[in-house]
């Protein structure tokens, strides 16, 4: 298991068994995808495993919004509101 998805599962209590949502509201599906919102492809840095940069996606949203600068702000927003609602 890469080492971001082991900090997403413990910040959030979760279990590697757990199913866990896709944080995208719209959206319905089963998170296959724990993604880098500031991606390391494009920084290459392994300093990017932290919570605030990492969120659950399905395939289908991490293909549609993931890796794309122009919806950083647009998943920073959206993983904050679900890191504020855990504290």
């Amino acid at each position: 298991m890469q080492k971001h998805t082991k900090i997403y599962l413990k910040h959030f209590n979760y279990c590697e068994t757990d199913v866990i949502m896709c944080e995208i509201p719209e959206c319905q599906n089963k998170a296959v995808d724990i993604n880098h919102i500031d991606c390391k492809g494009m920084g290459g840095s392994k300093t990017k495993d932290y919570i605030e940069n990492i969120m659950a996606m399905c395939r289908e949203c991490h293909v549609k919004f993931g890796d794309k600068k122009q919806y950083k702000q647009y998943l920073t927003d959206i993983h904050n509101q679900k890191l504020n609602a855990v504290k």
